[in-house]
């Protein structure tokens, strides 16, 4: 397990010795031998856990410099999302990857060693499959992309829900610290000013979820908006709002409701819960 300063990160899915997350708040006590012949601490050489849209506002004090998000070094990281398109290269594969926050290019290098069990590697993943992407971001030209060590496809969504809560959790413990310090504090998820994460803006006076949204619904269809609404405006849903109770309150057909419910998830401004078939307005 990994250790969040009292926080014990469960090791979900790992396989293999493949863990799914992988942000370690040591206290640098290891470390080991670079490249230039100094030492770099074991702290150094974390991964942490991000969304796409971290990793293109990842700050760089200048070219060639290390990346920092939540002004905190970053090396190796890690993040879950769709394909969107794949394209094979004499010398590597180049998959587009989006979130729901943004996307970008990941490339995985062929092995030359290896091309023929590689040569086919593109056509593992289907397009809109999810997959979980484990590299280092780099620089060229000033455009950002995502050297892959490894690619492996997502098989079970409750993954793609478990990245993001880990990813949220990372990103406070920088910018808010600690888990018993966030909540001495009574600091939450929506006082970070934008929070950053996920979305552009926000209102940090209380503007809620809809109006984080706005921007994302406005090229909705009614049904999506109408769905988003009722879902945001029920009182007392903490495990969410089912598809039976949507389509009663709202006179959608529940072929209508789950149509919506793929509009607002690939947004990403609602998520599952108890089931498949029960949704909850992702907060910013």
């Amino acid at each position: 397990m990994s250790a969040y300063a009292g926080y014990s990160k469960p090791a979900y899915g790992a396989q293999g010795g493949d863990d799914s997350g992988g942000f370690f708040a040591g206290n640098g006590g290891g470390s080991q031998s670079s490249q230039n012949g100094g030492t770099k601490s074991y702290q150094d050489e974390s991964l942490r856990p991000v969304t796409i849209k971290q990793i293109l506002e990842a700050e760089e004090a200048f070219s060639g410099a290390d990346f920092k998000i939540d002004n905190a070094t970053i090396t190796q990281i890690t993040f879950v999302g769709q394909v969107r398109s794949v394209n094979p290269q004499p010398t590597n594969i180049t998959f587009k990857i989006d979130d729901g926050t943004g996307q970008i290019e990941v490339k995985k290098w062929i092995d030359v060693d290896k091309q023929d069990e590689a040569s086919g590697g593109g056509g593992d993943y289907e397009l809109d499959s999810h997959v979980r992407v484990w590299g280092r971001l780099k620089s060229f030209s000033n455009k950002r992309h995502v050297g892959a060590h490894v690619i492996r496809a997502v098989t079970d969504f409750d993954e793609v829900n478990y990245h993001l809560l880990e990813a949220t959790y990372v990103h406070l413990f920088y910018t808010k610290g600690p888990l018993g310090q966030q909540q001495q504090n009574g600091h939450g998820a929506n006082s970070a000013g934008g929070d950053g994460m996920f979305v552009d803006g926000g209102n940090a006076n209380g503007g809620g979820a809809a109006a984080a949204a706005d921007s994302k619904l406005a090229g909705c269809s009614a049904q999506a908006r109408q769905m988003f609404k009722f879902i945001n405006d029920a009182p007392g849903m903490n495990e969410g709002v089912h598809l039976n109770v949507i389509a009663t309150g709202t006179g959608l057909s529940s072929r209508d409701v789950l149509k919506a419910s793929d509009e607002l998830l690939g947004l990403g401004v609602i998520y599952p819960t108890v089931d498949d078939e029960t949704w909850a307005i992702l907060e910013y």
